[in-house]
């Protein structure tokens, strides 16, 4: 695979291209789904091609083929010349890639158990198992799933980078749906929309006990059906680290990605209220709020030794108390800003689309104490768990999210159940009423593997860290 990478680079050379890179790709991949008590789905298949992108009179150029051989290299390189070479006329603005070492190396993720050598009967015996675990009297539907996937993935670059990595993955998660009398409710562990994957082997999952887990999600999907529904009204509100994970990712992981900022790219409710001019200076929340990107983080989905453009995984701030300190950026973006050291961010999700500036693992670093202590604290409010919907208008400003399982606190106490609770903000207004973090104990991570950008459309796999988090004055119920 590496030496395919070589061949189509030279290839884009010979070309005309003055700067080439390529990566080749091998996946295999493996889903698995059981509904009410029997195997629903068994996906497994397996992908392989390279990718080929050039730059000819400023202007990027991509191709690519599925055959990994000298003849798919040659001929996505010759493409992805040719595609370059008549889009230069037309480019308003010539790319500039800002500088960076030419690497060389290799990353394999760490693991005990290769997921996707796991045999058949096992996973879906393990899955039956935490079906099972989730029968009661007022639940309809019961489902519980898994993936896994392995991936080889080679690049090369006409500065001289030569990188070559092996990602393993799995994850794991169960849903019910409860009704009664017309009423719906849902719950899930151990997060929405398909469970938790992290980057690591078999063990991830087995460690989920999915089947021990299984009774309570039950148990509170009927507590639903006769709860309360959440009130109408302005309050405290403590979100739980789950929750947390996806307010991080889309009011501050979108926002802060540079091709967004810059306007080149505007697909699945893109741009951002961000300007390149608030580095430094914009306050984007409380004192308490400090965001880092870490490509280093054990475990996360956005964890890599290189990404799609060469460039090795570092930790770095994004926001520090409360004020914006980074981009989330590509070579060429980092240019804009004059900035040398820039990119890090560039991924692709398969050899058959361009890189694009994506999150690695964006993370709410934690504070001090308890989920309790957070409650002891609260007078009047409520306790927020588990995402259940979410909308966020373009410039990624206006939100409003939704949440499987709500509690109202009173006197510093958790007290009954409620259902059906929404959220609602501005994004820096709702940042800078944040007046408490759960400390490390709290903190937990969480990946998810279907972020959606680009066009034609890519899914990211991406993990955030968080804990639990107090904010004050916000809007909760739905507004009338």
């Amino acid at each position: 695979m590496r030496e395919l990478c070589g061949t189509a680079v030279d290839a884009a050379l010979a070309a005309g291209a003055e700067y080439a890179d390529a990566r080749a790709i091998l996946r295999r991949t493996q889903d698995i789904a059981t509904k009410n008590g029997e195997v629903e789905s068994i996906a497994d298949g397996e992908s392989e091609g390279i990718g080929v992108r050039v730059l000819v009179r400023g202007a990027w150029g991509f191709a690519c083929d599925r055959r990994l051989s000298n003849s798919g290299a040659n001929e996505a390189a010759a493409r992805a010349a040719e595609f370059a070479q008549a889009s230069a006329s037309r480019t308003p603005r010539p790319v500039v890639l800002a500088p960076a070492r030419a690497e060389q190396g290799e990353y394999r993720t760490p693991f005990q158990r290769d997921p996707i050598d796991v045999p058949l009967e096992e996973k879906i015996e393990l899955l039956l198992r935490a079906d099972a675990s989730l029968r009661h009297a007022d639940v309809t539907i019961t489902q519980a799933a898994a993936r896994a996937s392995r991936e080889q993935r080679a690049f090369r670059s006409s500065e001289g980078a030569d990188v070559f990595q092996e990602f393993v993955e799995c994850g794991a998660g169960l849903e019910v749906l409860a009704t009664t009398d017309g009423a719906v409710q849902v719950r899930s562990y151990p997060s929405a929309h398909g469970g938790s994957s992290a980057q690591a082997g078999w063990e991830y999952v087995e460690g989920l006990a999915l089947d021990e887990h299984g009774p309570r999600v039950a148990e509170e999907a009927a507590a639903l059906l006769r709860a309360d529904p959440c009130p109408q009204k302005v309050t405290t509100v403590v979100i739980d680290s789950e929750q947390m994970q996806l307010q991080v990712h889309e009011s501050v992981g979108h926002p802060t990605e540079l091709d967004r900022i810059y306007g080149t790219e505007a697909a699945y409710a893109g741009t951002s209220f961000l300007k390149p001019e608030d580095l430094g200076s914009l306050r984007y929340g409380s004192e308490l709020m400090n965001i880092t990107a870490d490509s280093t983080t054990p475990l996360g989905l956005g964890t890599f030794g290189y990404d799609d453009e060469g460039v090795p995984a570092r930790r770095e701030p994004i926001v520090s108390a409360g004020i914006l300190e980074g981009f989330l950026d590509s070579r060429e973006t980092a240019s804009l800003l004059g900035g040398e050291g820039g990119g890090g961010s560039m991924r692709a999700d398969g050899w058959s689309r361009m890189p694009l500036v994506r999150m690695t693992n964006l993370h709410l670093e934690p504070g001090e104490g308890t989920l309790d202590d957070l409650i002891a604290d609260v007078d009047d409010g409520i306790l927020l768990g588990t995402n259940k919907s979410w909308s966020i208008d373009d410039k990624r400003l206006n939100f409003q999210f939704g949440t499987q399982v709500a509690w109202e606190i009173k006197k510093g106490k958790r007290g009954r159940l409620l259902r059906d609770a929404t959220y609602m903000g501005v994004t820096p207004e709702f940042w800078g009423s944040l007046d408490a973090l759960a400390g490390k104990e709290e903190w937990t991570m969480g990946g998810l593997t279907n972020c959606g950008k680009g066009q034609p459309g890519q899914s990211a796999h991406v993990s955030h860290g968080a804990p639990p988090a107090r904010f004050r004055q916000v809007r909760v119920g739905i507004r009338s």
